[in-house]
């Protein structure tokens, strides 16, 4: 297979996967190219278990983060994470692919036809009111000779490409690019991905993932039903906070210990579930993704009176530390092996990831980004149920066909961004 020439375009939430080049050598001048592999033709497959890896991976960075602050708000996407670092594993090679699959919970086997699968999936999800944008980029130092091979897997699993940049001539330069490019992609959401510095001589290659998300409720609440509303913050305070609140029927569930509200978008192809555990305790909720299908899984329309806080989200960190503890170290440390995307490549540098989450009576707005820097058992309804979400709660927005979850957030304070 070989690469073509294309233009490139990002969307909103943005992973960024940065990798360490091991060579040297002078920065070329020229045009700046974009290149594509050549997409395989791969069988049709399940996008259901790369959704349910998603989930997995995605639960368990929300609680290792959550861990690090159990007092504060936080935001993320396990779709756009899975994602970026999904195109880092697609460089990877002996024991560094092994232990980054088992952090990102894939599936055995050549995991192509289904992550393609899981792709075309996310773009199918848009329509009348509510859009939704994914996008993957290959960045790369213009001197460092591209990979036919591995051009053609992200071409084929993420739909990206790759375009030149002097990062070794100019990596502050590079770096102001590639944030410029996540920005104008997140409508402005995401707007410093990559800290200042974080971007060096010897970073060869950068590759984003990026999604947006602006969708309306298929049945909106109403602004007359907005009122402050007593809540118990993470760290045991009792605040008042601005609280939407709707009656009718709606999809819910009570089991596993989570009561679960949930909240179509129009169209239905995608909705907002927000869960609520029944320990009062302190500290992070321990959802896993086995939990989250057996509660989704319950669903059924009842007689509800919902009230939920309005908030707006946002968060940012350096993942490392996070998925080290999820056992992924070896990706950071000698000797990692990524010479899948070339013979120079050497370990990761760091991952970083950003996300924004808003929601109000008329929907949701909400981007993301990560970088990795490469050196329901049907019941009778009740009457009526009253769901108070006054204490710290879980918010997924979820693909409703395969699962898949483009965004996850732990409130604690919904007062506070």
């Amino acid at each position: 297979m070989g690469y073509l020439r294309t233009s490139t375009a990002l969307g909103c939430l943005a992973a960024v996967s940065l990798a360490t080049a091991c060579g040297s050598g002078k920065a070329q001048g020229g045009e700046t190219v974009t290149l594509r592999g050549a997409v395989a033709h791969v069988p049709a497959a399940d996008p259901r278990p790369y959704a349910a890896a998603d989930s997995a991976f995605g639960l368990d960075m929300l609680k290792a983060w959550c861990g690090k602050d159990p007092e504060s708000n936080v935001v993320l996407s396990p779709s756009s994470l899975s994602s970026g670092l999904g195109m880092v594993y697609l460089a990877a090679k002996g024991d560094t692919a092994r232990t980054m699959a088992g952090t990102l919970k894939l599936p055995a086997g050549d995991p192509l036809a289904g992550l393609h699968a899981r792709n075309q999936a996310l773009k199918g999800l848009g329509g009348k009111d509510v859009t939704i944008s994914t996008s993957d980029q290959v960045w790369a130092d213009k001197q460092r000779k591209p990979d036919s091979a591995y051009l053609d897997k992200v071409a084929t699993a993420y739909d990206a490409g790759l375009k030149s940049l002097d990062i070794q001539g100019d990596p502050e330069g590079a770096r102001k690019a590639i944030n410029d490019a996540i920005k104008k992609s997140t409508q402005g959401k995401i707007s410093d991905l990559l800290p200042q510095g974080s971007v060096k001589g010897d970073t060869g290659w950068v590759l984003t993932d990026a999604v947006y998300l602006k969708a309306k409720w298929a049945v909106e609440f109403k602004k007359t039903g907005t009122h402050p509303e007593p809540f118990t913050t993470g760290d045991g305070k009792q605040i008042k906070t601005d609280t939407m609140s709707r009656s009718g029927e709606i999809g819910y569930a009570h089991t596993g210990g989570w009561t679960a509200v949930d909240l179509p978008y129009t169209g239905n192809k995608v909705s907002l579930t927000a869960l609520l555990p029944d320990s009062k305790a302190q500290g992070c909720p321990s959802l896993d993704a086995a939990t989250l299908r057996k509660v989704t899984g319950a669903l059924q329309p009842s007689l509800l009176d919902v009230h939920l806080p309005k908030v707006d989200l946002k968060s940012k960190g350096d993942m490392k530390p996070f998925l080290t503890s999820l056992g992924m170290g070896k990706a950071f440390n000698g000797p990692a092996d990524f010479t899948g995307i070339s013979p120079d490549a050497g370990k990761l540098q760091f991952v970083q990831h950003a996300a924004t989450m808003r929601v109000d009576e008329k929907g949701t707005e909400a981007a993301a980004a990560t970088g990795s820097g490469m050196e329901a058992t049907s019941a009778v309804a009740p009457a009526r149920t009253d769901v108070f979400f006054d204490r710290p709660y879980v918010l997924i927005v979820r693909d409703n066909t395969t699962g898949v979850p483009l965004f996850a957030a732990r409130v604690a304070d919904p007062s506070k961004s």
